[in-house]
């Protein structure tokens, strides 16, 4: 496939950031606010908060400790956010501001597991891994009450909805709940049900009713005015969260009455509708395929109508609350990422595949997120094809999918195919049509797979279900994994490499052996095509990339400056130059003709798996094993452009400054050269000065009429003036000048006056020791001479007037 004509007659010279994805959520609590725009979440150290209509990190909440987080809470009038560190320190803040307005430590003797409002916002009560239950008043600033008595962790705390019975829950390591009276300061009541840690506590709107939840795979209905159990209902699995739903129907989930009816989520991944009165299921979700899709956490925004649960994959997902219909997706933490693509005709989206059998597609401009759900186990790597809306994914459970993107952004899977007796580590598609895709598997074998007519139509995905691929071709091509495969520009070759550090050529559609590039001492991780010249790339553990020929297998060229082994590798430029991407996190940019390594783009941590260029050259993606996602611009031109514009205000200012010499305009040339930020400029307008019949007048009146900013400039540049006793007596002139004349408190109030001190002492003691001796010497020599007699010169003799 030619490539576009953006990038003829340039090299590229450097890239920048231009979006960075990172994880904002590993796990623990997340909450919603009353109105349902913002979305708080943990991630280590920090408390995102999340615009729920984009998608991005509004702000990042990091305490002063710079520890863990171990438990927030956000106010019901949502004004108010707490934290807790393992600091053991609760900060108060103005989240909006993102300033602390208060911080005081928490007196637990171990972190804050837990904590939660009261329906007013002006108490928080915090529940301790010392197992103690403290109330503090956040308006009044004190402690208020101390509970006593709840063995091991209190991981549960929650206040009576009714302010007015200054109640509050709370649930520790034996499984018990205890009711707190704050007015009577005691145990009101213990109620004994769950045989297993309690994860949730939720009440009625009337408040007589409260829900509990357990990993023991029940929920108990509570009667408040007697603290006794009504209904205990088995939901047979291990619960995390349950939420009482508002008492009105909801046909949807088979809500027909405005009885009591509460939702569950646990360990088997699906959210469950249950008629508090009978014990049964009236809704049941369908359920997700693969791994992870366990429910970790489930919240409800009752004045926003929706609903937000958390996998085990630490995927949030945002439904109505009235139906569960799918609103919003995000994917808070990718672990390791190990393939990422552009995808859609102008490549609007990205797809990523993590250490996770389900894959990520992001909307580019939005961020709007998909989680797309079809392979078993985790997924491997990833291909496109050319135009950009289908693309397909192999994985660990031997399988490959083909998924379509149609023109509303949505992805569904449309193929799927298995066939390999082992993972399936690469894949590659056709590049002049849509027909085919090779697959390269740890069985040591490639597969190459026709794709049906029936997917390339323009019509909509087929509502039947994914259409079942079939090999045409299998071939045993190496003795190790095959790490990588690649098809050739014009679809009718394909190249092969493998951890047994070699790379091979076949001839498609057939797979018949053309030959074998040996060279590479570690296996190969990566092999690519030229889009232009018949050569190939391959990228090697042994730290190097090579290029070789096609028509005699020769190597031509060995890239060597990764210090580690080298992933991946793409042609940019009109095979021009190479991207390469290693395990050492860097990113390097490569000039084919002069071997010359031209950039070096430092901004991942870790191995940096993924590598994908777009169609019109102008940007590139990276996927890392830090989980994070960059998209890079090509800013060549821009800084070209900046570097032309900056050469010429510096030819206009250089010439400025030369009239402004001659017409002996020293105030406003040394301005000019200090703003130019040239010491050499400025000491050379200095020598002009002194060049001055009245020199020492001119230099002190410019010099004191210089802004405080233009003096401690010129005050750094003598330092660098003054370590050359060439020109140490221009930047002594100019220190007598401020020493004189500025009074020793200005002096001081200058930025870094005390290093400038430091640096000037050692040479300026320098200089006088060498004048001090110079002067010794000229005294000595002025002794000497006076001190020598010398001899009358004899008179000369007189001439014969015959020698005239």
């Amino acid at each position: 496939m030619a490539e576009p004509v953006a990038g003829v007659g340039r090299f590229k010279a450097n890239y920048a950031v231009e979006r960075k994805i990172e994880p904002f959520y590993k796990g623990g609590k997340v909450q919603l606010d009353q109105t349902g725009q913002h979305l708080f979440c943990i991630c280590g150290t920090r408390v995102n908060i999340l615009d729920v209509a984009s998608g991005a990190v509004l702000r990042s909440l990091e305490q002063e400790d710079q520890e863990d987080i171990t438990a927030f809470d956000l106010s019901p009038d949502d004004e108010v956010l707490v934290t807790a560190s393992r600091a053991l320190l609760l900060a108060q803040w103005a989240w909006r501001e993102g300033s602390i307005t208060r911080l005081w430590k928490a007196i637990h003797t171990a972190p804050v597991a837990t904590m939660a409002f009261d329906p007013t916002s002006t108490l928080l009560a915090t529940g301790g891994c010392d197992g103690a239950v403290r109330v503090w008043d956040v308006v009044r600033h004190y402690g208020t009450h101390h509970f006593r008595g709840s063995p091991g962790v209190v991981h549960l705390v929650a206040f009576h909805p009714d302010p007015a019975r200054l109640l509050l829950f709370s649930s520790a390591a034996d499984s018990t709940i205890r009711a707190w009276s704050l007015q009577d300061q005691s145990c009101l009541a213990v109620m004994t049900a769950h045989y297993s840690a309690v994860t949730s506590l939720t009440f009625s709107a009337d408040g007589h009713t409260m829900l509990s939840s357990g990993r023991d795979k029940i929920c108990v209905v509570w009667d408040l005015r007697s603290h006794q159990a009504t209904r205990t209902v088995p939901v047979f699995e291990s619960v995390e969260a349950a939420v009482l739903l508002p008492e009105e129907p909801a046909p949807e989930l088979g809500v027909k009455s405005k009885r009591l009816h509460f939702l569950t989520a646990g360990d088997q991944g699906v959210l469950r509708v249950w008629e508090a009165a009978s014990g049964q299921c009236v809704h049941t979700q369908r359920q997700r395929p693969g791994p992870g899709q366990e429910l970790t956490r489930c919240a409800l925004a009752r004045s926003a109508g929706l609903l937000l649960s958390v996998t085990a994959d630490h995927n949030l997902l945002l439904y109505e609350t009235c139906s569960l219909q799918l609103q919003k997706q995000f994917a808070g933490y990718s672990e390791e990422v190990l393939d990422v693509r552009f995808l859609g005709p102008e490549d609007s989206h990205i797809v990523v595949a993590s250490n996770s059998p389900s894959l990520k597609v992001f909307e580019l401009q939005t961020m709007a997120c998909q989680i797309l759900h079809g392979h078993t186990d985790i997924v491997l790597a990833l291909d496109v094809f050319r135009k950009g809306w289908l693309f397909a994914s192999c994985a660990k459970d031997q399988s490959i999918c083909i998924w379509k993107m149609n023109k509303a952004g949505k992805v569904a899977c449309v193929a799927q195919g298995s066939g390999h007796t082992h993972s399936v580590g690469t894949i590659c598609c056709s590049r002049l049509k849509e027909t085919f895709l090779v697959t390269g598997s740890q069985d040591c074998t490639v597969k190459l797979w026709p794709v049906p007519e029936a997917l390339l139509s323009k019509g909509p995905a087929p509502h039947s279900g994914p259409v079942l691929l079939q090999a045409q071709a299998t071939q045993r091509c190496h003795d190790k994994h095959i790490n990588s495969v690649a098809v050739a520009p014009n679809d009718k070759l394909l190249a092969t490499g493998s951890q047994d550090r070699t790379a091979k050529l076949w001839a498609l559609p057939q797979c018949q052996l053309l030959g074998v590039f040996s060279g590479h001492r570690r296996g190969l991780w990566c092999v690519q095509f030229s889009p232009m010249d018949q050569v190939l790339a391959t990228a090697s553990a042994d730290g190097t990339v090579k290029l070789w020929a096609l028509q005699d297998f020769s190597c031509l060229k060995t890239f060597e400056g990764h210090d580690a082994s080298v992933l991946k590798v793409a042609f940019v430029s009109r095979g021009t130059q190479l991207l390469s991407s290693g395990s050492d996190g860097l990113v390097k940019l490569w000039t084919i003709k002069n071997n010359e390594c031209v950039k070096t783009l430092d901004a991942h941590e870790d191995k940096v798996w993924g590598l994908h260029c777009s169609r019109l050259d102008d940007r590139a993606l990276t996927g890392a094993s830090d989980s994070c996602v960059i998209l890079w611009k090509d800013v060549t031109e821009v800084e070209q452009a900046e570097e032309q514009a900056r050469r010429e205000e510096e030819v206009v200012k250089q010439q400025e400054l030369d009239n402004l010499l001659h017409e002996k305009r020293y105030l406003r040339a040394l301005g000019l050269a200090i703003s130019l930020d040239r010491p050499h400029t400025v000491l050379t307008v200095i020598q002009a000065i002194q060049r001055d019949p009245e020199a020492c007048e001119k230099l002190g009146a410019t010099v004191l009429r210089l802004r405080r900013d233009q003096k401690e400039a010129l005050l750094r540049f003598c330092i660098t003036w003054n370590t050359n006793s060439r020109h140490c007596h221009e930047a002594q002139a100019v220190l007598g000048v401020l020493l004189r004349h500025e009074a020793p408190e200005e002096l001081l109030a200058y930025q870094g006056m005390q290093a400038s001190l430091e640096a000037l002492l050692p040479y300026t003691e320098r200089h006088f020791q060498r004048l001090s001796r110079t002067l010794q010497a000229a005294t000595f020599l002025d002794f000497l001479w006076h001190s020598m007699k010398l001899p009358p010169l004899p008179a000369a003799p007189a001439l014969a007037p015959s020698a005239l």
